[in-house]
């Protein structure tokens, strides 16, 4: 089992920021010559139009402290960061940043400021997405990878930190797939550990490296030690982001496709298309690589969906490679008419289970009626309420809403089965476990490796 810090040790940026005010100061800015415009120095400038200040007000209730005496509440200030990722005025930061804030007042650089409204959030992976209305583009932070990083590597950190906008700290990564318990109720998987030091108020902002990418989210640090903390790395940030920015979700339209997960410098693969959807429509097909739509070049799923969200009916061009020649297509998303199962929060139960702890999945039995009405050979399955950020299945596509029909030569019908198939002896000599997903009439499979990790962390 991973190593986890103890909870009690942890918090401060976790916790919601409190301060009676803010405090801010401007450089002077200044001709500097080459050497001393170092790499790092314009990492930071280049990031610095598309990293926010968030502060507002929330409402923190106190339990009484002695018998007869009710409970109260108080108004605090509390503050965060957070990184522009789209330019209509899409902003992504932690969610315990904005959780329960009446109004979120967002700060630019240039000292531009507006109001925010809270878009979608996670509240498992502790982000969210937040949106301001904005008459001109906006900077987009740039995105790298998170999968190449190395320990020692340098970074930067940029946020809001005790209320001090703009505060720029660096350092180095200190370690890679760090779990971190911070509570009963909240737990993080697979983090960056940076010595570049992260205060109350750099939540949600970026962590930089010497080329100017946000390779991760910063989101918490360890009270009472010095040099250790922590970040979300890039790509799961990502993931994540689609889910929340898509237009399912957003706009209730679907597209139909299933994209391999994209990372930077990778190319962008279609997985699968399902039948009657948009995209087949179009003539999109599988293994086409997606370079373009719209306006958007497209590297990761989140640029699929920022490409095809506020459309209003219209068609976006999309250019794809096929067989190495070039195509131009369109793609028109339509309303969402398909029975898609939207699930409630997971019980205790289900997140208590050795899928989650093992997998990262959250599963409930499926109907077997689901499987009459669409021909299917299945005869049950287990759908797929809630999968963790950073967690194998994760890792490998799988996605809320997936049914889960198969793992390795078993049948997965019910919670036992997983249970069984997880913890059998000889689960380690298998290696890599195939497990068969079933999602828009189609199977699909994908290999984890269910031995090498163990248990982790639960989530709230």
């Amino acid at each position: 089992m991973p190593h986890k810090l103890p909870a009690r040790l942890l918090g401060g940026v976790l916790a919601f920021a409190l301060l009676a005010s803010g405090l801010t100061g401007d450089a002077c800015a200044s001709e500097a010559s080459s050497q001393r415009e170092t790499p790092l120095v314009l990492a930071v400038k280049n990031a610095g139009p598309s990293v926010v200040n968030i502060q507002g007000q929330k409402t923190i209730r106190e339990s009484a402290s002695t018998p007869g005496r009710t409970d109260s509440s108080r108004q605090v200030n509390g503050m965060g960061t957070g990184v522009v990722i789209d330019s209509r005025g899409y902003i992504l930061t932690n969610h315990h940043v904005v959780d329960g804030v009446r109004q979120i007042n967002v700060t630019f650089t240039d000292r531009r400021k507006y109001v925010a409204k809270i878009v979608a959030f996670d509240a498992s992976s502790d982000l969210a997405v937040i949106k301001i209305r904005t008459s001109h583009p906006l900077s987009v932070i740039r995105i790298g990878t998170s999968r190449d990083l190395m320990p020692a590597e340098s970074v930067a950190a940029v946020g809001n930190a005790f209320g001090y906008e703009n505060t720029v700290t660096v350092g180095i990564i200190s370690a890679l797939h760090r779990d971190v318990q911070v509570s009963e109720t909240q737990a993080y998987d697979d983090l960056i550990q940076t010595d570049a030091s992260i205060n109350p108020g750099n939540s949600g902002g970026p962590l930089l490296n010497i080329d100017g990418e946000m390779i991760g989210v910063n989101v918490a640090v360890r009270a009472g030690a010095q040099g250790i903390g922590f970040a979300i790395p890039v790509d799961a940030a990502m993931e994540v982001a689609a889910r929340m920015m898509s237009i399912e979700k957003l706009e209730n339209n679907w597209h139909g496709l299933t994209l391999r997960a994209g990372v930077a410098g990778e190319p962008l693969v279609i997985r699968s298309v399902a039948a009657g959807s948009p995209a087949q429509r179009s003539g999109l097909q599988p293994g086409d690589t997606i370079t373009r739509v719209g306006q958007v070049e497209t590297e990761r799923k989140l640029d699929i969906e920022r490409g095809l969200l506020g459309l209003r009916g219209e068609a976006a061009p999309v250019e794809i490679q096929r067989n190495g020649e070039r195509l131009a297509l369109e793609l028109k998303p339509a309303r969402n008419s398909r029975a898609r199962h939207i699930a409630a929060k997971p019980s205790s139960r289900t997140r208590n289970s050795r899928a989650w702890e093992v997998l990262g999945l959250s599963l409930k039995p499926e109907p077997r009626l689901t499987f009459t009405r669409s021909n299917s050979k299945y005869q049950g399955g287990l759908r797929i309420v809630d999968v963790r950020s950073g967690s194998p299945a994760a890792r490998e596509g799988i996605v809320t809403g997936d049914i889960l029909v198969g793992m390795h030569r078993w049948q997965t019908a019910s919670l036992t089965d997983v249970d069984y198939i997880i913890d059998r002896q000889d689960i380690a000599q298998l290696g890599e476990i195939r497990f068969y997903i079933y999602r828009d009439n189609e199977t699909l499979f994908t290999d984890i490796n269910v031995a090498r990790r163990g248990t982790s962390s639960r989530r709230k």
